[in-house]
């Protein structure tokens, strides 16, 4: 029997179609099978000892010469022409049996592997998983790829091959990522082998010089045979969508791929241990050569930590996926309050994105919390709603709704309930809306009864609570602001002119609030940190924000401590603000957001706390650090009257200035 297979252009689609070969070969033992290949891919079936010729065809060649391959081929007597490239030519063949390009391929098989065993009428014949018959790894390639690994040392039981080029820009996830992506598993003890052809030296020497540690770089330098040799010693191949993921797939090793554009229904690597790492923003796949965005943020918003969580699940045979992890794509989270709960709701962000490696996750949040979560490495996107200025108007809200319906969410996670968020994201079109039932809670369609006001809970432990109909639990206590570079830098100049060192210890004061029942006196703010300053050899800063000025303003300016302290107030950013405090040896602060950030650069803190109600206790408001404290005192109040206070605030009077510097004590004899 004489079988003519016509297979595809590229190097990777020509991988696809090897299980074609493979059953072939099986199914008709004995038969002599030709092989018509372009120029790029011939590597893979010359010397091939399934093969038993190849003729290499030129698809770019003029008519003459196709027509005389035509009649040429004619002339062999095939009893079979399969032809994988879908045209015409091998439909026209003269041969007992064909395969036909009107032959339409049902809607659910979707793979191309599978597609290519169906137009081939192998589909039924598939067989379990067995070698690859139809991939030549010659005995000298063994030894080629062998005799480097020795030399450079390299144990192969810690091996991970690493592709990052591929025959597309839009394919290509940065060379800054891969970069880093293998600084961190060098530092967790793998050893790391790039590949690829020609075209990928110049990624791949980049990688090499900026990656902090040895890296052996074999692109450009080895044959299809001796890379299939060099990929079946390793652990696993991390890639992008290339052809080298699609050979690691055919040889059954483990492969993370890296998808931006491309549909990985169709695509996905085969093996039986693999994993796509993607992020499902709501233009992919769209399966273009150029971003219509010109952002190619389905890759760009892929973050090394990422793929570093997903290959480590993969490299200890741990799922990846759960079917829920794809129930959910597209999630935003929704805190349009205060910077504090805003600081609060960032464990939300890590559980969620825990629970959900795979999606594309936003935050949507007022401009002044901006910089609280912008540069959370759980988050893909962060969403500024103004209410107060930009989408004051309802007109302006709408077309905000309107643009937010655009990136089509299906999930949104709304932890402060307001009427204006739960009608925006009802508009927004949001298929489910989980929240509380409270200020137009109608328009949820998953909704929690409201009873923070109970105060039976920290508000972090809220948040997460909200989760739990989605079966994610995480830990409250984890909270995260980004330390940005510019702002260290920004601290440090700041520092300089005012004098103050690296080993100089900082105490750090916040005078502000942002209600009257919540100031604890000025004048025993000035004394206890006279105090500390005096026995601990303490620089004193005062910190407050633009509204807050004047209250930092009189500090500084008591004769006590003219000349004693810095007045920090109103000159930094929320970024900055987390600089300055990660390098203070304490914070003390009446209850307010800035409390929550140094507990969330892991700044010890000692919040007073005045009010008694349930819902504003420290139960529910304070610090959450291992080293953080609150002082809080109940004076007989009946009813807390907050502002309208007929008290004259006893509750923060009652907490006199030993008490904060016992607790100030306390802690820093802690920290020696």
């Amino acid at each position: 029997m004489k079988i003519l297979f016509v297979t595809l252009s590229n190097i990777g689609d020509c991988i696809l179609t090897l299980p074609v070969l493979d059953l072939l070969r099986v199914k008709h033992p004995q038969a002599k099978i030709t092989c018509l290949v372009p120029n790029r891919p011939k590597e893979i079936f010359i010397n091939n000892p399934v093969v038993d010729s190849v003729i290499i065809f030129d698809k770019h060649a003029k008519l003459r010469e196709k027509i005389k391959l035509f009649f040429s081929l004619g002339k062999e007597g095939f009893d079979e022409v399969i032809d994988l490239r879908n045209s015409f030519f091998g439909a026209f063949l003269p041969a007992k049996k064909r395969s036909s390009p009107m032959r339409r391929i049902p809607k659910q098989i979707k793979h191309m592997k599978d597609r290519h065993l169906f137009w081939a009428n192998l589909l039924s014949s598939s067989l379990k998983r067995k070698e690859a018959l139809s991939l030549n790894i010659s005995v000298s390639d063994k030894q080629f790829i062998h005799g480097i690994l020795s030399e450079n040392k390299i144990n192969c039981a810690k091996l991970i091959a690493l592709s990052p080029g591929a025959r597309s820009h839009s394919k290509l996830w940065g060379k800054q990522n891969f970069s880093r992506l293998c600084t961190m598993f060098i530092q967790q003890g793998w050893e790391i082998v790039l590949v690829g052809d020609a075209a990928d030296k110049f990624i791949c020497s980049y990688i090499q010089k900026d990656c902090a540690g040895k890296i052996l770089d074999l692109s450009g330098k080895t044959t299809i045979g001796q890379l299939a040799a060099l990929l079946t010693s390793a652990q696993l191949l991390i890639t992008n969508d290339s052809a080298v993921m699609h050979l690691a797939s055919y040889l059954n090793i483990p492969v993370a791929a890296i998808f931006g554009p491309t549909d990985e229904v169709k695509y996905a690597p085969w093996s039986e241990k693999s994993v796509v790492i993607k992020k499902n923003i709501f233009c992919r796949p769209c399966e273009k050569a150029q971003c219509r965005f010109g952002t190619l943020a389905c890759l760009t918003s892929i973050n090394p930590e990422e793929v570093f969580s997903q290959v480590n699940l993969l490299l200890t045979n741990k799922s990846v996926f759960e079917k829920n992890d794809l129930q959910y794509q597209r999630i935003l989270i929704v805190r349009t309050d205060r910077i504090g709960d805003v600081v609060l709701s960032t464990p939300v962000i890590k559980a969620l994105r825990q629970r959900y490696p795979q999606a594309y996750i936003s935050m949507m949040v007022a401009p002044y919390a901006l910089e609280i979560i912008e540069g959370n490495p759980y988050l893909d996107e962060v969403i500024v709603y103004d209410k107060g200025g930009l989408h004051k108007s309802w007109l302006r809200s709408l077309k905000f709704a309107s643009r937010l319906k655009k990136k089509k969410f299906d999930l949104a996670v709304i932890l402060h309930p307001t009427n204006r968020v739960h009608l925006l994201t009802f508009l927004a079109g949001i298929p489910k809306r989980l929240g509380y039932n409270r200020k137009l809670g109608f328009l949820l369609n998953e909704k929690k009864e409201h009873k923070k006001q109970e105060g039976l809970k920290h508000e972090a432990e809220y948040n997460l609570e909200l989760l739990k109909d989605l079966g994610i639990t995480g830990r409250h206590t984890e909270l995260y602001i980004p330390i940005k570079a510019e702002s260290e830098k920004w601290v440090n100049d700041l520092f300089k002119s005012f004098g103050i060192r690296q080993s100089d210890k900082l105490l750090a004061i916040n005078p502000g609030a942002s209600c009257p029942s919540k100031l604890w006196p000025l004048e025993r703010f000035a004394e206890v940190a006279l105090k500390l300053a005096r026995a601990h050899n303490l620089k004193i800063l005062v910190l407050a924000g633009p509204k807050d000025m004047l209250l930092a303003d009189k500090i500084a300016l008591r004769q006590e401590l003219k000349g004693k302290v810095i007045n920090l107030a109103g000159r930094s950013s929320i970024s900055q603000l987390a600089s300055i405090l990660k390098r203070c040896v304490l914070f003390i602060s009446n209850d307010s957001g800035p409390v929550h950030i140094a507990s969330a650069v892991g700044t010890p803190v000692i919040s007073i706390f005045g009010r008694s109600q349930p819902g504003l206790s420290p139960k529910r408001w304070g610090p959450l650090g291992k080293r953080d404290r609150y002082l809080h005192k109940e004076v007989g109040c009946i009813q807390c009257l907050a502002h309208n206070c007929q008290k004259e605030f006893a509750c923060l009077k009652a907490i006199s200035v030993e008490d904060v510097v016992l607790a100030a004590e306390s802690t820093l004899k802690c920290l020696c």
